[in-house]
């Protein structure tokens, strides 16, 4: 069984809603939710938000935090799943936000991808992984396969 047909069965027998905010992965968190027959119990919507337009629009996240910390971090990241939360009937919110590449910088190399969780009570877990110059495509896909695996965790504990 795949990651996200396991996260659909768990959140449909624990009648749990969950959503994905995603950047750097356009929505292949999403993707793999729904292609699960029977998503529709467990994934109401998801939110693609490549621009910080985007970010700030759909998900309002802030201007002064993308100013201060970049759209690359755990508080933008944080941000995100909040706002993904409160503009759904989610329960449990993934954010990713990263740099799939080619490219990068010194500060912030290809590869760097940011997550946060959150639920009713806040953001429960901001973390960072430096999945290194895979290439954009294995960037994303090793992104999405963490995310998923984030949710999963979250709905074990609940």
């Amino acid at each position: 069984m795949t990651l996200a047909a396991r996260i659909v069965e768990l959140a449909a027998k624990s009648g749990t809603i969950v959503t994905a905010a995603e950047s750097c992965t356009g929505g292949l968190v999403a993707a793999a939710l729904t292609d699960i027959p029977g998503s529709s119990a467990a994934f109401e919507r998801g939110f693609v938000t490549y621009s910080n337009d985007a970010k700030i629009e759909m998900l309002g996240v802030t201007k002064a935090s993308l100013d201060a910390f970049g759209a690359v971090s755990t508080q933008v990241a944080a941000e995100m799943a909040t706002g993904a939360l409160a503009h759904s009937k989610a329960h449990i919110a993934v954010s990713i936000t990263g740099i799939a590449g080619p490219g990068g910088s010194e500060h912030k190399p290809e590869g760097r991808v940011c997550f946060a969780m959150a639920d009713a009570s806040g953001v429960l877990s901001e973390e960072t992984i430096e999945f290194g110059a895979l290439g954009r495509n294995n960037v994303r896909l090793a992104a999405r396969d963490h995310a998923l695996e984030c949710l999963l965790s979250a709905l074990k504990k609940r």
